[in-house]
């Protein structure tokens, strides 16, 4: 390496300065003989003439199209190497992760709905989704009251990912449930007998369509089912004193698995 003057050349900092590129990256260029300056001076430091800053100019472009240092070598430095087709190569690739990134960006726009609004269906899906009897108006007030928990969360996870037919096949399970629940009720299905407990794990099942349902959780639940007048005339609907009997069944469950249904919290 031939010496200069102090007042010969760029040094490290002044390059890394001038091309924006890090003090770290331009000594790892030159370990790797892809950028060595040319000259050092009469102290030993390195310094880079006006053809090393050439050189570095041009694979600060090629890194700015995304090849690699590999590449960027091959590039510079070998006189068979096929420039255009890597860099239609490389064009492919860009191509490629700008449709990815714009999917991702998709699904981010669907994530943040549904953390706003719940249920990502028009206000047609919903009613062909869900019947006649359906209000629009109840995901909204749903984000208002339950917005901030860990489930409303895990709910708004779900739904960014489901569009009319998968909502289509969480209310045929519902709905199945619900028709299960009735037949057992006439059949004389009694609490804590091995065919309500499976229905009572049927229920955690379907519910998880929503959000993973604990045993504290799903005795909640059977409360508000018999006691909230809407949930209760939803059940009651099906057969008369069908909430309360649900309630019973699932309490007859827990106590099963050592919780007391007088003292279940939300957990």
């Amino acid at each position: 390496m031939p010496d200069a003057t102090d007042a010969d050349g760029l040094t490290v900092g002044q390059v890394s300065a001038r091309l924006d590129v890090t003090v770290r990256a331009l000594h790892h260029w030159d370990e790797i003989g892809l950028a060595r300056p040319s000259l050092r001076t009469a102290a030993g430091y390195r310094l880079y003439t006006a053809g090393d800053l050439e050189r570095l100019h041009r694979i600060v472009v090629y890194r700015e199209l995304g090849l690699g240092l590999d590449g960027i070598r091959a590039v510079l430095d070998d006189s068979t190497a096929d420039v255009p087709g890597a860099l239609r190569a490389q064009r492919t690739q860009v191509a490629e992760r700008i449709d990815r990134l714009r999917q991702l960006s998709v699904g981010l726009d669907r994530m943040i709905d549904a953390h706003e609004r719940g249920l990502l269906l028009t206000i047609e899906q919903q009613a062909a989704v869900f019947g006649p009897q359906w209000n629009p108006d109840w995901p909204a007030q749903a984000r208002q009251r339950y917005g901030d928990t860990t489930q409303w969360r895990q709910y708004a996870e779900r739904s960014a990912s489901r569009g009319p037919e998968e909502w289509q096949a969480v209310t045929d399970a519902v709905a199945g449930l619900d028709r299960a629940l009735g037949e057992a009720m006439d059949a004389g299905v009694t609490p804590g007998s091995p065919e309500a407990n499976r229905l009572v794990e049927r229920h955690r099942e379907v519910f998880a369509s929503y959000f993973p349902l604990t045993r504290q959780m799903q005795v909640c639940l059977g409360r508000m089912y018999e006691a909230d007048p809407a949930f209760a005339a939803h059940y009651d609907g099906i057969r008369a004193g069908l909430a309360t009997w649900f309630r019973r069944i699932i309490d007859a469950s827990a106590r099963s698995h050592s919780i007391d249904p007088d003292t279940a919290t939300w957990q």
